[in-house]
């Protein structure tokens, strides 16, 4: 089964948590604090490897946990990071935020890699809170949480050259006489599922990568058939390849299929037209094939080359693995954002931040706190010594927690709810 989009959960190691310890050896005055720093937490990362061609894997695990880090030990010993976890992608795999839809990695080569959830840091050790004012302090800080998100893989093959055309024109036949791919072939549509890659090798020394595409039909933009599923796959190609029955032997006119195909390559993408395209008259060694050919290129307005050539008695196929050669020689690769414009100019304007926190009120009166920088730092303390409860109060009145509580009409006494914990406000 070919699986080309795939949507998954992924979730940075926490870093470990900090010690609160003392020296208490003999013989050492005054010993002072010796808590450990906790480890980095391990970061997700996604690695190309090549010998993958789908997202198979990931349709049976979608959720990927990175390891905590250590927690930090006494004697100031560091806690242990945690190794990175590392899942393999193919090659051609787009990682996207799910919900922002924002581009993290775009991934072809093999070897590459992307950092997709940062593993969050290491919390202190109290040895880390000693001042003067303060030389045995029992703070001690939580590990940092580890980014997690929903992201997805959205496959795109790579190849150099893309066989577009309806069903059952001659596209799987003629990847497999020119390479060594062994597609599925049967006289009856959608016999490709599919996209399959060859390598093509020319007589002068001259090879590239050719997919067939699953065969398009009317409406294909709009998810009717294969096509739509597919038709982001010829969105890395080079050069379209535009296979053509000529035989005319299912009743369907040549030219009102050429039309219909480069149209809904426009309305799916309108820049796939700027792609070099080479036109294949395909099945030539059946009766009205000529004959056809000449009322084709009668009715056609642009200046594609066309190709006559018969897949099955590889006549006429040598001339055009060159042309295409050529055209490859000689066409750059397409950007794949093609919509963005590239920037000429930086403007740079002063825009006021996002707030820290936001303070709402609940039907039963409890005051509710929430915001990703007063979450983060309640999760990094241990709310279980009362120097880091005093801490985290401290933290929020300098981010004007209190303040805000005040001017929503919070008093003494009232119940505030930052995550599942629950205070009392003291004014």
């Amino acid at each position: 089964m070919f699986v080309d989009q795939v949507k998954v959960f992924v979730k940075a190691g926490d870093g470990g948590n900090g010690m609160v310890a003392f020296r208490r050896e003999k013989y050492v005055p005054d010993g002072g604090p010796a808590g450990g720093d906790g480890g980095k937490g391990a970061s997700v990362i996604f690695e190309v490897e090549e010998g993958l061609r789908t997202l198979m894997d990931f349709r049976y695990n979608r959720h990927f946990k990175a390891k905590t880090g250590e927690h930090g030990r006494s004697k100031n010993q560091h806690g242990r990071n945690s190794e990175d976890m590392v899942v393999k992608v193919p090659p051609g795999t787009i990682v996207s935020n799910a919900e922002t839809g924002e581009v993290i990695a775009d991934l072809t080569e093999h070897g590459q890699r992307a950092t997709v959830a940062r593993g969050g840091r290491g919390g202190r050790g109290n040895s880390r809170f000693a001042s003067p004012s303060n030389p045995a302090p029992e703070l001690s800080e939580n590990g940092e949480p580890g980014e997690e998100k929903d992201v997805t893989l959205e496959l795109k093959v790579l190849a150099d050259v893309g066989l577009v055309g309806f069903p059952s024109v001659g596209k799987s036949t003629l990847l497999s006489v020119v390479s060594a791919a062994k597609p599925k072939i049967a006289a009856y549509h959608f016999t490709t599922i599919a996209p399959n890659l060859g390598v093509v090798d020319t007589k002068d020394g001259r090879s590239f990568v050719m997919a067939d595409l699953p065969g398009l039909i009317e409406g294909a933009h709009e998810g009717v058939g294969l096509g739509h599923q597919f038709l982001r796959h010829i969105e890395r190609t080079r050069v379209i390849v535009h296979v053509i029955d000529m035989s005319g032997m299912e009743g369907r006119d040549p030219y009102e299929d050429y039309l219909k195909i480069n149209d809904e390559l426009k309305q799916y993408k309108m820049r796939l037209m700027e792609r070099p395209q080479i036109i294949v008259a395909n099945k030539m060694d059946l009766p009205d094939s000529a004959e056809n050919l000449e009322i084709f290129k009668e009715k056609l307005e642009e200046d594609y080359p066309i190709y006559p050539i018969s897949a099955v008695t590889r006549q006429g196929v040598q001339e055009v693995l060159f042309e295409i050669a050529d055209k490859l020689e000689t066409t750059p690769e397409f950007p794949l954002d093609e919509d963005k414009e590239e920037e000429t100019r930086v403007m740079y304007r002063h825009e006021k931040g996002a707030p820290e926190f936001f303070v709402t009120r609940d039907s039963d009166g409890t005051f509710v706190v929430n915001g990703p920088r007063i979450e983060k730092l309640f999760k990094m303390t241990d709310f279980n010594r009362e120097d880091n409860v005093k801490r985290f109060a401290q933290q929020m009145r300098s981010l004007g927690i209190d303040d805000a509580l005040r001017e929503r009409g919070a008093e003494d006494g009232d119940a505030v709810r930052i995550l599942e914990f629950e205070f009392e406000f003291v004014d």
